[in-house]
């Protein structure tokens, strides 16, 4: 029998797939909804405790009082600034502890990752959970990207990889070689919304989403869904590419469903060369 699962939800959909397969498998769980990030009004994610994200101690003890033995770490969390985090005396000992790893997302999360661990948890990832989720190599779809998408493609992934090294983000769009933004504290959704002010004429941009180099995978991974597709076509964005195997696409089949329909073209790529 599986043990205990103890889901920190976020913001988005991931939280509640989760959820929901962990009930199909007949499987316990217990669900720390993070406040300010993940939906309160989400008849489909059963929180049994509401916490602020500085509350890691309070957090710590929740868990063990579950029962809980493995934790995923799920959903969008808008980074807070340290006014707004109000960390406790766990929370403070452990931004001490890490120093300047806390100035970027994935150093923060490896740290809290290690801090878990040593309290005898085990971090697993979404996709262990779901084993559907990650993006599989190719076209996602009826269309493909062309000659000057494939350049927009390579151009993201370059300054993504250049960027990803310093911890920054995991997001650009690019059109007609011309990078118009690239993801920082904002997110993606956030990113798309600016860039559709900064669109060129001519053939429409192009999102590229790739992990950061040596990125642990067991979270933070880069992530679409549906709304991401829809999102793309209202900013004039033409494409969504992805690395496969190291990306996680929600609802695959609503993705390209709602990508066909918009004529637009999703499509996992190999990167690791």
């Amino acid at each position: 029998m599986l043990p205990k699962l103890g889901i920190i939800a976020g913001g988005g959909d991931l939280p509640t797939r989760l959820v929901e397969a962990c009930r199909a498998a007949g499987r316990e769980i217990f669900v720390l909804g993070l406040e300010g990030h993940a939906e309160r009004d989400n008849p489909a994610l059963p929180v049994d405790l509401w916490s602020r994200l500085g509350a890691g101690g309070a957090m710590l003890d929740a868990l063990r009082r579950a029962e809980v033995r493995d934790i995923v770490l799920a959903g969008r969390v808008r980074r807070p600034s340290l006014l707004e985090l109000k960390p406790d005396w766990y929370a403070t000992r452990l931004f001490a502890r890490i120093g300047a790893r806390a100035l970027g997302d994935d150093g923060l999360l490896r740290a809290v990752t290690t801090e878990l661990e040593k309290e005898g948890f085990r971090v697993v990832a979404s996709q262990d959970v779901l084993r559907d989720l990650l993006t599989p190599t190719g076209h996602l779809g009826a269309h493909g990207p062309d000659e000057q998408a494939e350049v927009d493609i390579a151009r993201g992934i370059d300054v993504i990889r250049a960027l990803g090294g310093l911890d920054v983000g995991q997001a650009v769009i690019v059109q007609q070689g011309l990078v118009l933004g690239v993801e920082a504290v904002e997110g993606t959704d956030a990113l798309i919304d600016r860039c559709a002010t900064l669109r060129r004429d001519g053939p429409g941009g192009v999102l590229v989403k790739i992990s950061k180099p040596g990125q642990d995978t067991r979270f933070d991974l880069p992530t679409i869904g549906k709304a991401t597709i829809e999102r793309c076509a209202a900013a004039g964005l033409r494409g969504i590419a992805l690395e496969s195997g190291k990306s996680i696409t929600l609802d695959r089949e609503a993705v390209i469903a709602t990508a066909d329909a918009r004529g637009m073209f999703v499509v996992g790529l190999d990167v690791s060369s």
